[in-house]
């Protein structure tokens, strides 16, 4: 997602929200001892409003590099994919998540320097987004089509599943933090100006939150950081040294992966939440190849 993209009220509050004062974690939201997979199983989100995904969708030509795949057995939704290399070797892929909560052309164009370093990438739209079916649920249910995602990119017959990555922005950071914390089908995952708070990341844009606002728990497991010793993979949460709201989360996250050793590093990068992100993927790609 770009500057260009169409945003909601609450989406320019929240790009407004990443300049606030640091936070390290909102009172209430402790870390976690049990492991996030099991929890995830364990619980059900809880809907208060059913519909689709609060920001509206441009129509977009499908990249000429992109072919438009299904990925999920339980809805019937799409994915970009691209490109498909002809010499019959395979590839090493990054599923790349949008950030907003619609795609338009620009999230194809976003992954373009993972494709020139030579990664199939794989771009879905998830539920309740552009016209397709589900309801809305904020980084929960979507995670579950990250994850159907990810197994439908791996077994693609010219993708190397041994070496899968995950990465994404904005909101897709938050949801590629918790992809990391759900699978160990990735190699390495990298999160761009990801929320790992999702209540620090709510406040002054309820208009967002589909469930119950008073449940701690519906919080918790949309917060990479109430789990953070959980990481299934290396990662490395990115944020711009301009988004002080995202320092403390991410910094804090980190620390808290480090008390049992786990490889996971928050990354300062020069400049805001859209004039990081060029620099966010530079750093991404050198990282998922040193993995």
């Amino acid at each position: 997602m770009d500057a260009r993209s169409p945003l909601t009220a609450g989406l320019l509050l929240f790009l407004a929200l990443s300049g606030c004062a640091s936070r390290r974690e909102s009172p209430g939201l402790e870390l976690q001892a049990q492991d996030y997979r099991t929890a995830r199983n364990q619980f059900k989100t809880t809907l208060l409003q059913k519909g689709p995904a609060p920001q509206p969708a441009q129509a977009f030509a499908l990249p000429a590099d992109a072919t438009l795949v299904g990925y999920s057995k339980a809805l019937p939704l799409k994915a970009l994919v691209g490109p498909v290399p002809r010499d019959g070797k395979k590839r090493p892929a990054v599923l790349f998540l949008h950030g907003g909560f619609a795609m338009d052309g620009s999230d194809w164009e976003a992954s373009q320097a993972y494709r020139d370093a030579g990664y199939v990438v794989m771009t879905p739209m998830l539920r309740g987004e552009n016209g397709q079916p589900g309801a809305y649920s904020l980084f929960y249910d979507e995670l579950s089509d990250v994850l159907a995602a990810a197994e439908t990119l791996a077994a693609l017959p010219y993708v190397d599943k041994t070496h899968l990555y995950v990465a994404g922005h904005s909101v897709g950071g938050t949801l590629a933090l918790l992809a990391a914390l759900s699978s160990n089908r990735f190699r390495a995952a990298a999160g761009f100006s990801g929320a790992c708070d999702a209540i620090a990341w709510s406040q002054g844009q309820e208009e967002l939150i589909p469930f119950d606002p008073k449940n701690k728990r519906e919080f918790e497991l949309r917060s990479p950081i109430a789990f953070a010793t959980s990481f299934q993979c290396p990662t490395r949460i990115y944020y711009g040294t301009q988004e002080r709201l995202f320092a403390g989360m991410s910094q804090r996250t980190a620390e808290l992966a480090k008390t049992k050793k786990l490889d996971v590093e928050a990354v300062a990068v020069p400049g805001d939440h859209f004039s990081a992100f060029d620099q966010e993927v530079t750093r991404s790609i050198a990282f998922f190849q040193s993995h």
